[in-house]
């Protein structure tokens, strides 16, 4: 069983910039990978995923503004956050895709415990 832990969140003002990281306890070459969000009394949502081979997928809200890549040497995925808008405040957390389509929570396991993103105005 992998175990993910977040790291990175922060305070930062509209407009800056933040970069997550979520260390797997095991490998993750194998695993697509995914970044979702939830902001204070809202529901947890996509942001954005990762597959083997590399390609990317973002919600509309992320696309242009995050990027999220994956190291699987270090067994690290990250999730580069820019112009960063007070939306954008919630906690983030990683996970490990099972199954397609990869903007869907259900289709993921073995959630981090989260990092706190706070974006001022």
């Amino acid at each position: 069983q992998v175990q993910l832990v977040e790291s990175g969140g922060g305070l930062v003002q509209a407009g800056g910039s933040l970069r997550l990281s979520c260390a797997a306890s095991g490998t993750i070459s194998h695993s697509a990978l995914g970044w979702f969000r939830q902001a204070p009394g809202k529901e947890r949502e996509f942001a954005a995923a990762i597959t083997t081979g590399g390609n990317t997928l973002y919600a509309d809200s992320a696309k242009g503004r995050f990027t999220i890549s994956r190291d699987n040497a270090k067994n690290m995925v990250y999730l580069q956050m820019n112009s960063l808008k007070p939306e954008d405040t919630a906690v983030y957390y990683c996970a490990v895709g099972l199954r397609i389509p990869l903007n869907f929570e259900r289709n993921y396991a073995y959630w981090g415990q989260g990092t706190q993103v706070t974006v001022s105005s």
